[in-house]
């Protein structure tokens, strides 16, 4: 071998030990490459939005089917003529405004077109609304207390919440619902089981109290419901309450000695230390014009300062809010919507009528 070939054998040789040594050095001590882990990706979580509460205007399908075809047919209409009258007067009866409330509003929406010149549909329809709107026209707040929370010591007086109606409206449940809402906004609620004459209708309150927080008070099956809202009242006086939500015996509005001793019940929980801030009257709206009686005999005993308006999403007739009002003067204050707690909300009355004449 020359020298030239020589040379190029070395170089060849000390290329290739320097390639290996470079590709041991790019190795890791195992003799494996190294990876490098994958970026940390940190994912940004998202909180789900509260669910929003129930539009009274969605909740409102079978009392608008009423009456959806009947303004859908008005609409259609270039003009107004006898038959958009016969049509708007027929609505209103089946939604359950009541005939003789419905006769005195046609005339007085007839009086007002002539007034203004009303001959367009559409803007019959609008008029109709805001007649609608200025029946219900009325102050629909809750006494609601101030509530630090309780727990401040030993009140002087003690605000009540008087919850009253016949047999199957919700009233249980009803409380159960003011409380959660009124617990959640920061009140020390007590909650009294005056409903003596049903055992389950104590436990279900005791257990809506527990879901709430609140304090709880019953009595022995048959015992007085006068005195279990009594001893409600002292309790909470003594415990620094914000507020009671007493409950009572479902009886019939035709009953007098019922009605009797709810008067005394009434007039019980008015004693001091308690104040009887809101009589609250539980209607089931799929009972319609039956309501507005029991409306009445009980505003008579008791002095109803509002009405809570339940199973208003699973009615057709939902006109009974206009013959309360009209009749009675007592303000839909709360009305039911669904089954959760959340689905009982305050009463709006122009979102109600524009669900209740909606097309869609």
């Amino acid at each position: 071998m020359n020298t030239t070939l020589l040379v190029i054998v070395i170089l060849i040789a000390v290329i290739a030990v320097g390639t290996a040594v470079a590709l041991y050095l790019s190795r890791g001590e195992t003799g494996r490459e190294q990876v490098l882990p994958p970026p940390v990706v940190v994912e940004e979580v998202v909180e789900a939005p509260p669910a929003a509460p129930p539009r009274l205007r969605d909740r409102l399908a079978k009392a608008r089917s009423v009456v959806s075809g009947y303004m859908g047919s008005i609409l259609s209409r270039s003009g107004v003529d006898d038959e958009t009258w016969d049509e708007i007067e027929e609505a209103l009866v089946r939604a359950d405004v009541g005939v003789q409330a419905t006769t005195e509003l046609v005339e007085t929406l007839r009086e007002k077109a002539r007034a203004e010149g009303i001959k367009e549909s559409a803007a019959l329809v609008e008029a109709l609304k805001a007649e609608l709107k200025a029946q219900l026209a009325a102050d629909r707040s809750l006494a609601v207390p101030e509530c630090p929370g309780g727990g401040d010591g030993p009140r002087d007086q003690v605000p009540v919440w008087l919850f009253v109606g016949v047999n199957g409206v919700g009233k249980t449940t009803t409380i159960g619902k003011v409380g959660k809402r009124l617990s959640d906004g920061g009140c020390h609620i007590l909650m009294a089981a005056g409903d003596t004459f049903r055992a389950a209708a104590a436990e279900q309150l005791q257990t809506w109290a527990e879901r709430c927080g609140a304090e709880f008070i019953r009595g022995d099956e048959g015992a007085d419901p006068s005195s279990v809202i009594f001893d409600g009242v002292q309790a909470a006086a003594a415990r620094g309450v914000d507020l009671v939500l007493a409950d009572t015996a479902g009886r019939l509005h035709t009953k007098v000695n019922l009605m009797e001793e709810l008067r005394k019940v009434r007039r019980v929980a008015d004693r001091d230390p308690g104040h009887v801030v809101e009589t609250l009257l539980v209607i089931d709206a799929t009972t319609g014009q039956n309501g507005l009686q029991q409306a009445r005999q009980f505003t008579e005993a008791v002095d109803v300062t509002g009405v809570v308006l339940t199973k208003l999403d699973g009615s057709a007739k939902g006109g009974i809010v206009f013959a309360i009002q009209r009749e009675l003067g007592i303000p839909v204050k709360l009305v039911g919507l669904g089954e959760q707690a959340e689905d009982l909300i305050d009463f709006d009355s122009d979102e109600f009528v524009e669900g209740l004449l909606a097309t869609d």
